[in-house]
């Protein structure tokens, strides 16, 4: 659909964008587009050498190719007579820029179309419910491939109940016996699996028996992930890493349990079980560099891996023939995070993994492990029936006031001094306070779910509006009201449509 729509594009003169959400998309979208039109393919993305993006970028702005394909900054690419923007996997929040300016690439994307008379495509088989809301209301076209490739049937999709699991086993081992059995399977009929973990490092915590605290970053109010080929403790936001401490850095308590697996317990885990089998990992520990991604993949691509390990990686985008068996572990994992789109998140995830099994001649299974069966976001990500999460979810954002029914914005006041976060989070809370009568609800200040972050204390506004009109007003005068009380420009961060919370 996206070559034919490109094809359509150059066959009236008209050049063509396609955004993909992540740099290791790229390299399989870019070799499938330049299979096609050749010469004229670009690509630009943040990956790339200073020398190759100038001379990408050159080789566009000089008019010397005709279709760009990137990341979310290539939405600027100089192209002229631009006729065609796709936006592949639209829902993704990597589409969003969390450093100034807090673009987001899909919207952008949407509004230069429109500027220049160009077609916005924006595909996905899990859309974002504002995307699917903006279809439904007509203000975009909605088109539904209603069958795979050649009809192929959907890979059928098992919930394996771990509670269950547990009354039966009496431990809790990295993979249900569910799953290795299934994996065993696959290794006798000589086809590939993969495992789905969206944990990085080996253990997600390190615990004191004693006094019961975790051992966490000394710049984040987060516990640090045990890496255990590094012997390392480490903070995934802030880089920050120790060597584990045999007794508790708080109490001097010597009992120190590891709690929870990761990608690196779970293929350690398999390789235990499965000795002669070709197992690897794709995770950000792992594969590091362009071509350390594109040698696990190759490798796997010609049946030189039986199973592949991985995070959020391995979900979305590839196509792998031969792949009969797809493992979620951990599925529940995004649940509990204190975000309005954690049921969101989970079920397009579930449904993007699900996907890559049974893509071939050979059918595909899939088995979701979760200790929360009865969620409704696993439950319709098992029967990958869409519009049913789409409708229960909507029904819940209109009750509780969030997008898409809402405009939103978050407001982030930091400081590595806890006393001006909070004396400024007050002053602005005073500004903010008039606008409730004019339709806007204002929620905070209160700690963000990340209350320290990189020696930064956090204090957050979510802000909540029907007319986005009004939300524009109360943040007009918000940085000049920071100017006139002398708060510094950096410790006010105002995020219009934020893809995130924590």
């Amino acid at each position: 659909v996206y070559l034919g729509a490109i094809e359509a594009a150059l066959s009236r003169g008209k050049t063509a964008i396609v955004l993909v959400p992540e740099i290791a998309l790229t390299l399989w979208v870019g070799r499938l587009v330049r299979a096609r039109f050749g010469e004229r393919v670009a690509v630009l993305h943040s990956g790339l050498p200073d020398i190759e993006r100038a001379r990408e970028w050159w080789r566009v702005r000089r008019g010397e190719a005709s279709v760009v394909v990137g990341t979310r900054s290539a939405v600027f690419a100089p192209l002229e007579n631009l006729g065609l923007i796709i936006v592949d996997e639209e829902q993704e929040s990597s589409y969003k820029q969390e450093e100034t300016p807090r673009y987001n690439g899909r919207d952008t994307a949407v509004y230069r179309a429109r500027l220049e008379g160009a077609v916005a495509l924006l595909g996905s088989a899990t859309p974002s419910l504002e995307t699917y809301h903006n279809a439904r209301a007509g203000k975009y076209r909605l088109l539904k491939l209603t069958s795979r490739v050649e009809n192929r049937p959907l890979a059928e999709v098992r919930i394996v109940d771990l509670r269950e699991e547990f009354r039966c086993q009496h431990r809790a081992a990295p993979v249900s016996e569910t799953l290795r059995a299934a994996i065993a399977l696959r290794l006798e009929e000589k086809t590939q699996a993969m495992v789905l973990i969206n944990r990085r490092g080996y253990s997600w915590s390190l615990l004191c028996r004693t006094c019961g605290a975790l051992v966490q970053c000394q710049n984040c109010s987060i516990a640090l992930t045990y890496h255990k080929n590094r012997e390392r403790l480490e903070c995934h936001y802030c880089g920050y890493s120790i060597r584990p401490p045999k007794e508790c850095p708080k109490c001097r308590g010597e009992y120190m349990y590891f709690v929870g697996d990761g990608a690196e317990r779970v293929d350690e885990y398999l390789r235990e079980q499965f000795p002669s089998a070709r197992i690897a990992r794709l995770d950000r520990d792992t594969v590091r560099t362009k071509r350390e991604y594109q040698q696990v993949l190759g490798a796997f691509a010609k049946g030189e891996i039986d199973v592949l390990v991985g995070t959020q990686m391995v979900a979305k985008g590839h196509d792998f023939q031969r792949v009969t068996l797809v493992g979620v572990v951990a599925a529940d994992l995004a649940l509990g995070r204190p975000d309005f789109r954690a049921a969101e998140r989970t079920f397009q995830l579930l449904t993007q993994v699900a996907g890559r099994a049974g893509r071939g001649e050979l059918s595909g299974e899939v088995l979701v492990e979760t200790y929360y069966p009865e969620h409704y976001a696993i439950q319709f990500a098992a029967r990958q029936d869409y519009i049913s999460f789409y409708e229960k979810e909507a029904h819940f954002r209109r009750i509780l006031h969030y997008p898409p029914f809402t405009a939103l914005a978050n407001i982030l006041v930091r400081d590595r001094k806890i006393e001006n976060a909070i004396r400024w989070s007050r002053a602005l809370a005073g500004y903010f306070a008039p606008f409730e009568k004019h339709g806007v609800k204002i929620l905070g200040p209160a700690a963000a779910p990340l209350a320290r972050l990189r020696r930064e204390y956090r204090f957050q506004f979510v802000l909540k509006s029907p007319h986005r009109s009004a939300l524009g007003k109360a943040l007009a005068g918000c940085l000049d009201f920071c100017a006139g009380k002398t708060i510094p420009e950096t410790a006010v961060i105002v995020d219009v449509d934020p893809t995130s919370l924590f």
